[in-house]
């Protein structure tokens, strides 16, 4: 072969490569009405993705990619960050997330009162123990492979049982000081503050300056301090000052975890704990707070009674009641106006608003989905001996769904300008031996029901507003980096849907149904869910708080 004829192959395969263009992207979402999350008005537009980051925003027809996305007539905007969620156990047992990646959930923030960690694994072969910190226990969710991204607060009820155990007293300042150890180094492993959960035992032993004390660490690394407040029915506005005391004192951002009024009683409250909040604000204090989009609550029996009866755990508790002079006693506490205490079974009005919603104990679980009332009735005892009685027999406690707020509460809390949202339940799939248990309709239904229901339908707020609530402000409030926000730079936290459709179908009487409307899901730029089904992909991450230090 001559050097011509070499000279010419060699150039024609040049041109032949430089004809063989790179796509400009990963993923194009072309033609979709972009809601960036910040509250700016919506703008038609596409959006390029490369690896997990949003590469391009604006009009990118002339661009190219390995896999193009037609949004036309579907909202795009940031993923949805759920700020109390219980999903944790539920992940580690199916890590798609499928209740709440098909709501857009893409970040789930764990942490009301207990916590993963730190937490002691102890060896009794070499009488050892070793300490499991917050951070190990999310990156071994992370690397068993989760759909959504994953942070979480330290729990202040997991910094008392590490410390002073189930005991109703003051911690010694030795246990203190390691409370505030353990703060430190989640803290600088990225949790994002502090939560507690009050009206439980044993958290309902600490004090308010014991809480002061751990918030002044969590503070050093700009953290946030989140409360299930002591009350949220009687005391509720003497329960939001305790916050309020908390957050000047420690000098710590602070968040209301579920607010709520609890109890037909205490409705006409709203005005007065908003205007407290507001007043707060106003005076310099950073105070905000989350709520679900329901009338009905969802804990345990522990919440109608006394804290005391439980001080040193369940064993102790269940073994207490089947004493009969305290169980008298007991009854008469259940009984009597809850002042010091919070009584859920109170705030309800009624053993008919209480839906036993899970047992762990197979025999019981028959039982699921009545009322307090009518298994009283079978049982033919009163609804206080009745709950007493399912506690002992059931191994632990029993979940329990309290009808408790107004719906004219819940739609104006939804338009507080510092509210977001939280599910404060688990994700579930609605298969399996998920079915086996009952649960709240808000864990398949909370986030689209505040778009769906809140938004479109009965117009409480925009949706620009509503993405807001469900993005950047929670990202703000927990000092996110590059996400929350649709921005050139951020993580591809991404979510397509259609705003005419989206609708949540879970119910009480039937609570395992996945909501509707959400098209396609990605999480740090890998798909999750495409036309409504999921991918199986599982790229969730820990995100860290601001105190991360690598």
């Amino acid at each position: 072969m001559n050097i011509l004829k070499i000279t010419v192959i060699f150039f024609s395969f040049l041109s032949m490569l430089s004809c063989t263009k790179q796509p400009d992207y990963d993923i194009l979402i072309q033609n979709g009405k972009i809601i960036d999350g910040t509250g700016n008005t919506f703008s038609i537009g596409d959006i390029g993705i490369n690896a997990d980051t949003i590469a391009a925003i604006g009009d990118l027809k002339n661009k190219t990619a390995n896999q193009e996305i037609d949004a036309t007539g579907l909202v795009v905007s940031p993923g949805f960050i759920n700020m109390l969620s219980w999903a944790s156990a539920a992940l580690n047992t199916d890590g798609r997330s499928l209740g709440d990646i098909k709501q857009g959930v893409t970040l789930e923030v764990f942490g009301e009162g207990t916590s993963m960690g730190p937490t002691k694994k102890v060896d009794t072969v070499n009488n050892t123990i070793e300490w499991i910190s917050l951070n190990d226990k999310l990156n071994a969710l992370v690397d068993k492979g989760v759909s959504p991204n994953i942070a979480s607060f330290i729990g202040a009820t997991t910094l008392r049982i590490n410390t002073v155990g189930y005991e109703d007293r003051a911690p010694t300042e030795e246990e203190l000081d390691s409370m505030k150890i353990m703060v430190t180094q989640a803290m600088e492993e990225g949790a994002m503050g502090i939560g507690s959960s009050l009206i439980y035992a044993p958290a309902f032993y600490s004090s308010t300056e014991e809480l002061i004390e751990i918030s002044k660490v969590a503070a050093k690394y700009d953290g946030l301090y989140t409360s299930h407040i002591r009350s949220e029915g009687n005391k509720l506005l003497e329960s939001i000052d305790e916050l309020l005391r908390i957050a000047k004192e420690a000098n710590i951002r602070a968040e209301i975890y579920h607010l709520k009024m609890s109890g037909k009683d205490n409705w006409h409250k709203y005005d007065a704990v908003v205007a407290k909040i507001d007043s707060a604000r106003k005076a310099g204090l950073t105070i905000t707070a989350n709520m679900y989009s329901y009338i009905a609550g969802s804990t345990g029996l522990d919440a109608s009674m006394p804290p005391w009866v439980q001080e040193g755990g369940y064993n102790k508790w269940a073994e207490r009641l089947q004493d009969p002079k305290i169980r008298k006693k007991v009854l008469e506490d259940m009984r009597k106006p809850a002042i010091e205490w919070e009584s859920l079974m109170q705030a309800a009005g009624s053993a008919e608003k209480m839906i036993l919603a899970g047992f762990s104990n197979d025999s019981l679980r028959y039982l699921t989905g009545k009322t307090l009332a009518e298994v009283a009735k079978m049982r033919n005892t009163s609804p206080e001996e009745t709950a007493m009685d399912l506690v002992v027999q059931n191994g632990s406690d029993v979940s329990t769904v309290y009808f408790m707020m107004s719906e004219e509460n819940v739609k104006k809390q939804v338009a507080l300008p510092w509210m977001s949202f939280c599910s404060d339940a688990g994700s579930y799939a609605a298969e399996g031996d998920f079915l086996k248990y009952s649960t709240h309709p808000r864990a398949y239904g909370n986030f689209a029901r505040v778009i769906g229901k809140y938004t479109r339908d009965e117009k409480v707020i925009s949706l620009e507003e509503a993405i807001r609530k469900l993005t950047f402000l929670p990202a703000t409030n927990l000092k996110l980096k590059k996400r929350g926000s649709l921005k050139v730079g951020n993580y591809a936290d991404i979510v397509v849907f259609d705003f005419d459709k989206i609708e949540d179908h879970a119910t009480f009487e039937k609570p395992h149904q996945y909501a509707s409307g959400m098209m396609h899901v990605f999480v740090n730029g890998t798909q999750v869910l495409k036309g409504g089904e999921h991918t199986n992909k599982k790229p969730g991450r820990v995100v860290h708080g601001p105190g991360y230090r690598k």
